[in-house]
């Protein structure tokens, strides 16, 4: 793994403050961009699993609104019959149960009228690991700052401008021999996809949770919504994904992008969507770019049918911001970013040591100080130190580990104890921003 790591001298306490701060907004916005881009392929992936699976049983409906002898109705009653789980497995993926790797990527515009996969930058870089055996998914997000070595004599750069310079195949060759993995498929992803999409379902039903106004004349984005429940269409959404003004940071793009997710699969599971599948087919010709067969999406949208939400498991490649002149780098942790690769990439079998105790931080955001103590007394009763308790601005609940001992088994058998976390995103992040030398951190907010 080659990575350029540069040492400072020692800091001052302001020093080691502002660059917690900035290390945290730093986390804040890859998260915001990883959750975007699983949104986006959410969206194409599992919506087409949906139709697939939820939608070919209404033979009747098929018939009556596209006809008997219609080519799509065709299909839908045969994909039915052939996912028949009577008479087989619910899914089979082409390559049988062998784990693969997938790239995902986000790329950015050059303009109106421009090819978008053509001298763009991947706005967002996430590597899944799809375990067809155990129906599980792990997601490792790179961000898109990251100091690496180009192929080809092309030297230091940031990660997002391999494919300006030399398309998918130098973005991939990156990326493997930056991480030591090998890449075996990829799905890139146009910034103008959930846009089209939401419009050809006719637009998604969304709680605003706050007033939002803001104009950027030179980005062309326009943000003009009120609170209260609206039905908002392609632009308006892009505009509710994407403010962040928030005046006391409360309220994050992360939780509005949930949110949105839970508009968007509502409007998925109609019946009347079937209709629609042409119009969203044609948005994904435009703007999505795969070295997949269709056959193999089909596979991979059922796999996400039957993905154990219990299994998934979440990273950031581990590092620390460093600012060279104008240029902001994020500079890879070597050590630690091989732990994670490991960890979720190559799942290596963890044997969890000098777990005789377990250190914990509970950290929560205003309005959840009495789930908090009862989450404290419920791991205190299990033999866990709750070493440490906070306040903290986040939106969206999760369960953090730290350490390597905290596992996803681990997880799954506590919340059996701990009801009150069922339903935690899992996260592994190997650096501890919350309670220094806990092994693992509980985050309560938002909804």
């Amino acid at each position: 793994m080659r990575t350029d790591i540069q040492k400072g001298p020692k800091r001052s306490q302001g020093s080691r403050d502002n660059s917690y701060i900035k290390q945290a907004k730093m986390r804040r916005q890859e998260s915001s961009k990883f959750l975007r881009t699983v949104l986006v392929l959410t969206i194409l992936i599992i919506g087409a699993a949906l139709s697939f699976f939820i939608l070919a049983d209404n033979q009747e409906f098929l018939e009556e609104h596209l006809g008997k002898d219609n080519v799509i109705t065709q299909l839908f009653v045969k994909l039915s019959k052939e996912n028949d789980t009577k008479h087989k497995a619910d899914f089979s993926l082409p390559f049988g149960t062998k784990r693969k790797n997938i790239l995902l990527l986000g790329v950015d515009s050059n303009g109106e009228g421009s090819d978008p996969w053509e001298g763009t930058r991947t706005d967002t870089i996430i590597l899944l690991n799809v375990d067809p055996k155990t129906k599980s998914l792990n997601a490792l997000s790179i961000p898109r700052d990251s100091k690496v070595y180009l192929p080809d004599d092309h030297g230091v750069q940031k990660i997002n401008a391999a494919h300006a310079i030399g398309g998918i195949g130098m973005t991939i060759r990156t990326i493997e021999e930056t991480l030591g993995v090998k890449i075996d498929r990829y799905i890139m992803v146009h910034d103008d996809a959930v846009k089209e999409i939401v419009d050809a379902l006719g637009g998604i039903d969304i709680y605003v949770e706050k007033n939002m106004h803001y104009n950027d004349y030179s980005g062309k984005l326009f943000i003009n919504l009120k609170k209260g429940t609206h039905h908002l269409n392609g632009k308006e959404v892009v505009g509710y994904l994407r403010f962040r003004h928030d005046p006391m940071g409360d309220i994050g793009r992360t939780q509005r992008q949930q949110w949105f997710l839970r508009g968007m699969m509502e409007a998925l599971k109609k019946p009347e969507t079937i209709t629609k599948l042409p119009e969203i087919v044609n948005v994904a010709s435009k703007y999505i770019k795969t070295n997949m067969s269709f056959y193999e999406l089909s596979q991979y949208a059922g796999f996400a049918r039957h993905l154990d939400m219990d299994k998934i498991e979440i990273a950031m490649v581990p590092g620390a911001p460093n600012k060279k002149g104008y240029i902001s780098y994020w500079i890879l942790d070597p050590e630690k970013t091989q732990e994670v690769v490991n960890r979720l990439i190559y799942r290596e079998k963890i044997n969890p040591e000098n777990m005789t105790e377990i250190n914990a931080g509970i950290m929560y955001s205003t309005g959840f100080e009495e789930e908090a103590k009862l989450i404290k007394e419920q791991l205190t009763t299990l033999g866990v130190n709750v070493a440490c308790t906070g306040n903290v601005n986040k939106t969206h609940t999760q369960f953090i580990a730290h350490s390597k001992n905290i596992t996803n088994d681990y997880f799954n058998w506590l919340k059996k104890k701990t009801p009150s976390i069922i339903g935690y995103q899992f996260v592994y992040e190997p650096n501890n921003y919350y309670c220094n030398g806990t092994d693992f951190t509980v985050v309560i907010a938002g909804k």
